[in-house]
């Protein structure tokens, strides 16, 4: 596995070795040892799954403490353009975002701390999208960041027009009014 810190700190895109032949592959998408070298010692409580079709937007999510999330994504079927925006308070790349093309073909998976705001759209026919998390949801603590907010601009590369979104999506609040993460530690 490639293990590569992103322009904002604490992103890391994962790259799995891929062993092929005319049978299929075989993949390691998590590894506790190689994630604990290179990343940081983590307990993933939870696997959770979803399909979507083409233009399904779902975000941006992400939980408060005490029931903050880090997440290891990825896509097991088509592409999504998968996006996480810095909403640590007093952080230098507060309100910036990173966006990466995570597909079944190439294989990427993309680990979110806590302290991030979290998305994707899908830009295939469907996709099933697979993530981990290290914390298990709450309902009271469950927080979103309009996913059009026009301070992130953030570029969804699929036009507004063809969106699907929940309409607790669509109500989210903007980064300005948000309940976000206080300064400090987000791990125990």
């Amino acid at each position: 596995m490639i293990f590569t810190e992103l322009e904002i700190s604490g992103l890391f895109l994962i790259e799995p070795k891929v062993i092929g032949d005319g049978r299929g592959y075989f993949l390691e998408s998590y590894r506790d040892d190689l994630f604990s070298r290179n990343i940081r010692s983590i307990q993933f409580v939870q696997d959770n799954e979803s399909r979507s079709t083409s233009g399904v937007l779902r975000g941006l999510h992400y939980q408060l403490p005490p029931f903050a999330q880090s997440k290891l994504v990825r896509v097991i079927e088509g592409a999504v353009l998968d996006v996480a925006v810095d909403i640590r308070s007093g952080s230098a790349t507060f309100g910036r975002y990173v966006a990466v093309e995570l597909s079944a073909e190439n294989k990427k998976q993309l680990f979110i701390p806590r302290g991030f705001a979290h998305g994707f759209v899908v830009l295939s026919e469907a996709a099933i999208f697979s993530y981990k998390v290290d914390n298990y949801y709450s309902r009271e603590h469950d927080r979103g960041i309009r996913w059009n907010d026009p301070s992130l601009g953030i570029d969804w590369r699929v036009p507004e027009r063809d969106l699907i979104l929940s309409e607790k999506d669509r109500k989210a609040s903007l980064i300005s009014e948000a309940e976000l993460f206080p300064e400090g530690q987000l791990y125990e």
